[in-house]
């Protein structure tokens, strides 16, 4: 009998990705990211009774570009969503695929301790999950 061998999230999650702020232009956020190939941005609490948030790369083509919107003149907050759900570091990497199937999602934060520590998505799952430790 062989032994399942267990992936999680913290195997094939993204650790490269930027933080940014609600109050940003997009414009301004998109000219300052550090990550240029990132497909999400992680968007920081205001406080400690507050929210992380997210805004993706699709949502700023849908929000803002398709409806020919000034991207200097868009904050983050209008077009972001918040509050996120995120995933444990820890859980295996087939629940974190039916999360995201389940609410029809395609990335979401990683947070251990209540801090985002890596961004997982759908080919990471895949790409990372199933090539790299050959399930």
């Amino acid at each position: 009998m062989s032994e399942e061998k267990i992936v999680r999230v913290r195997d094939v999650m993204t650790k490269d990705f930027d933080f940014i702020d609600g109050m940003d232009t997009v414009g301004n956020v998109l000219r300052n990211m550090t990550h240029s190939e990132a497909r999400a941005l992680i968007v920081r609490k205001r406080d400690d009774n507050d929210e992380y948030g997210m805004l993706l790369i699709s949502d700023i083509a849908r929000k803002v570009l398709a409806q020919d919107r000034p991207p200097d003149r868009v904050n983050v907050y209008e077009i972001m969503a918040k509050p996120v759900i995120m995933v444990n570091p820890e859980m295996q990497i087939k629940y974190c695929a039916r999360l995201l199937d389940r609410f029809c999602l395609t990335r979401l934060p990683v947070a251990e301790h209540g801090e985002v520590i890596g961004i997982v998505s759908f080919g990471d799952l895949v790409l990372r999950g199933f090539r790299d430790h050959q399930l």
